[in-house]
């Protein structure tokens, strides 16, 4: 081994190394993790001992060389470092489905804080760098193994009650990929309704079907309405925790039908209402067209769409309305609520009562409350179970009590009627959650086909 001349070491190259063990010792300590100090020889050895030589190329005597490998050093010093800011402080999120519609609009692009919750270590190591689960064009962005158990870092603060939050979907571990792209219905409901053979046969109808780890599902965002340790139940449309009704979003919408004297509403009056083209249905009208005209006749026109308690108050007060009726609750067999393999006559406006998990509560299990907490026993804390005989059995010892591990939380969108949330797909786990959503910094309004520059920099909440 050479000996180090300490003279040839600059003063910047000393500075740039001190920088660096301070980065490396503060994250240490804040991810509680010895083996980030392995970082510190690295970065000693690259500005002051140069055992390894790093930068070979600079006495090339070639140009083009030292060109081309002095911008190769740039774009992995930046892609690092960018990839390290997305991992631990911040994440870039589109809004994809009106779910949140009014408080988070379709096209909407988010800055999510990863340390408002404390972000987590990765547990799928090996990942393309800023990329999720996926290539733009198709194909797996990671390997399944090594996995790493969750861990999460100290943040700034927890999950509250109505807090818009950003999660790995929970049914996400089994995924059709053709079918979710289409209809954006999840694994287990497509199973529910195709049967599970079919699912995994009919790839031109569904696609492959894909196992993906936590930190590799799907992101989703949604309003937390529910906290760990509450008990939830919805009575025709109102949500109630602990017996206590909660005061509604500020734009909670639900799905009604507007019924006009044979009036049809203009585009921009829809614009002016803020209802997305995507989710106008005119279900009846009668129309006649003569050359250039369309004549209208009152003969009644019924509309769908979701209105919010001011928009309501808006149409209300229209000269043509005649009529407006709320969606009617469908039944269980038109829309599947969790668990969708137990009979409980809950509806997607009625629903309930459930217990959201406490992480160190111990409930107590019978054959009938069994299926509304299996998932987390079996799928997010990793237990065996098994029901033998009537008898429950986890790792193999039976019981009648179960002690959670983690916290759960309860989603739902603001957009109630159009929103595939807890109601259909059950608890968030912990270990599930991403982050907060900051601010605006893109808005995208595809019926219009341009930005919406007053959404920038606005607060979801």
């Amino acid at each position: 081994m050479r000996n180090i001349d300490w003279k040839s070491v600059s003063k910047g190259n000393w500075i740039k190394f001190s920088v660096w063990a301070v980065i490396v010792i503060a994250f240490a300590i804040w991810a509680r993790s010895i083996w980030a100090l392995l970082l510190l020889p690295l970065f000693f050895d690259i500005y002051v001992s140069k055992f390894v030589p790093w930068h070979w190329w600079k006495n090339s005597k070639s140009p083009l060389v030292r060109g081309t490998m002095g911008l190769l050093e740039d774009l992995v010093v930046v892609l690092l470092i960018v990839h390290a800011l997305n991992l631990f402080v911040f994440q870039q999120f589109k809004i994809p489905s009106g779910s949140l519609e009014k408080t988070a609009l379709i096209g909407d692009h988010l800055f999510v804080s990863k340390l408002s919750y404390g972000p987590r270590s990765p547990m799928t190591p090996l990942a393309f760098p800023l990329v999720h689960n996926q290539f733009p064009g198709g194909g797996k962005a990671y390997l399944d193994k090594p996995q790493w158990v969750y861990k999460r870092l100290k943040g700034l603060g927890k999950v509250k009650m109505y807090d818009i939050v950003v999660f790995n979907f929970p049914v996400g571990d089994t995924v059709a990929l053709k079918a979710l792209k289409k209809t954006n219905l999840d694994y287990y409901t497509l199973v529910k309704q195709y049967g599970r053979e079919r699912v995994w046969r009919d790839q031109n109808t569904f696609g492959k079907v894909v196992y993906r780890p936590v930190d590799m599902r799907d992101h989703y965002v949604k309003r937390a309405v529910g906290m760990p340790g509450d008990s939830l139940q919805i009575i025709d449309n109102a949500l109630y925790i602990n017996g206590q009704r909660l005061k509604d979003p500020e734009h909670l919408q639900y799905n009604y039908f507007v019924e006009t004297d044979g009036y049809l509403f203009s585009p921009n009056e829809i614009k002016d209402l803020g209802i997305n083209n995507d989710d106008v249905v005119l279900l009846s009208n009668q129309t006649v067209v003569k050359g250039d005209s369309t004549i209208s006749y009152p003969t009644g026109a019924i509309y769908h769409f979701p209105l919010t308690k001011e928009m309501k108050g808006r149409l209300e007060r229209h000269s043509h309305v005649k009529r407006i009726a709320i969606e009617p609750d469908p039944t269980p067999e038109q829309f599947f609520t969790f668990p969708i393999n137990m009979s409980t006559g809950w509806t997607r406006d009625n629903y309930g009562p459930i217990w959201i998990p406490k992480a160190g509560a111990t409930i107590v299990l019978t054959p009938a409350n069994l299926p509304l907490y299996e998932r987390c026993i079996r799928n997010y804390e990793g237990h065996d179970l098994v029901v033998k005989e009537g008898i429950i059995y986890i790792d193999g010892a039976a019981t009648d009590t179960y002690t959670f591990e983690m916290d759960y939380y309860w989603m739902m969108g603001d957009n109630r009627h159009n929103s595939l949330d807890s109601r259909s797909w059950g608890l968030v786990p912990e270990d599930h959650i991403v982050g907060k959503p900051l601010f605006v910094w893109l808005s995208w309004d595809k019926d219009k086909g341009g930005v919406r520059w007053d959404r920038f920099f606005k607060v979801p909440r």
